[in-house]
């Protein structure tokens, strides 16, 4: 019977409460907080939904997030290594919080007090839902009875192929949460256009604007187009998702758009769709939407 192995993620996975159970993931949450000083456990003591309506309702208002503490990640890892089980964790990418410092100084901890323990604490370079699919790909192998080392090894992989492509409604938010990096050179309030952003090895980078959203979206499905051309990809070999933040029926709509090109390219018949969690949503405003996809761990 193959060892058992504890998937463990932070709360910028953006997965259901539902799926993490049924799964067997982990879920250490970020905290939220709409006056800078009450913080909330996201998913725990506010919901996703809650958090998009408070943003919609108070569109002057720019919550924060804050990462988990030392303490958060040592009462996962605890009875765990007290019960000898391996440990993954997958962490947000070190370029948008520390989530990962904090997990590692736990680690640490452990090992003092559990030298024998096991623990890889991963930097995903990625965020929100794309996070989610890289931690459902370490629970794939799991599930197929990998071994550890192995797993290990095969995740860190396929971290490279990661992208996410998306538009956000506005650009105020990316400003406010000091996240415009490499988009400096979008001037995005002024003239109401709509960035075309790409995610990969942890930075976002600036692909482009447009001038309404409907536009943006269609020049979304063409970046995906596009790297999908770049990697050859044949159907089989990537997993994939629609990202949303507050508007339901837009991702709908927009599920719409892409399952054509998904079902030929990808061979995938059922797109799933995400809600973007506070740990993103921050950043983004209410009005993100886009695709994540990566590479099958268990395909080479």
């Amino acid at each position: 019977m193959p060892e058992k192995i504890q998937i463990i993620t932070d709360g910028s996975c953006d997965l259901p409460k539902e799926l993490t159970k049924e799964k067997d993931i982990k879920v250490v949450p970020f905290y939220v907080s709409f006056d800078g000083e009450t913080y909330l456990k996201e998913m725990e003591e506010l919901d996703v939904r809650e958090f998009y309506q408070k943003m919609v309702d108070h569109p002057d208002v720019f919550p924060k997030t804050s990462m988990p503490s030392v303490d958060d990640y040592y009462q996962v890892f605890e009875p765990l290594a007290k019960e000898g089980v391996p440990m993954i964790c997958i962490c947000i990418t070190t370029k948008f919080s520390g989530s990962m410092q904090s997990a590692t100084t736990a680690r640490d901890m452990i090992l003092e007090q559990y030298p024998d323990a096991r623990i890889k604490v991963i930097d995903a370079t990625i965020n929100t839902v794309l996070q989610g699919l890289y931690v459902l790909e370490a629970c794939r192998l799991r599930d197929l009875g990998w071994e550890y080392d192995r797993l290990v090894k095969r995740i860190l992989e396929i971290r490279e192929s990661g992208r996410i492509f998306f538009t956000i409604g506005s650009i105020d938010y990316l400003k406010h949460g000091g996240r415009i990096g490499k988009l400096a050179g979008i001037a995005g309030s002024a003239l109401k256009i709509k960035p075309l952003i790409t995610l990969k090895a942890g930075e976002i980078f600036n692909s482009g604007i447009s001038r309404n959203r409907e536009k943006s979206m269609l020049k979304v499905i063409d970046m995906l187009k596009e790297y999908l051309d770049e990697v050859h990809a044949k159907p089989g070999e990537y997993s994939f998702a629609v990202g949303f933040g507050y508007d339901y029926e837009e991702a709908c709509r927009f599920k719409e758009k892409l399952r054509d090109l998904v079902k030929e390219r990808l061979g995938i018949d059922e797109i799933t769709i995400y809600q973007i969690g506070a740990t993103i949503g921050v950043h983004t405003g209410p009005y993100p939407i886009g695709v994540g996809i990566i590479h099958r761990a268990d395909v080479e």
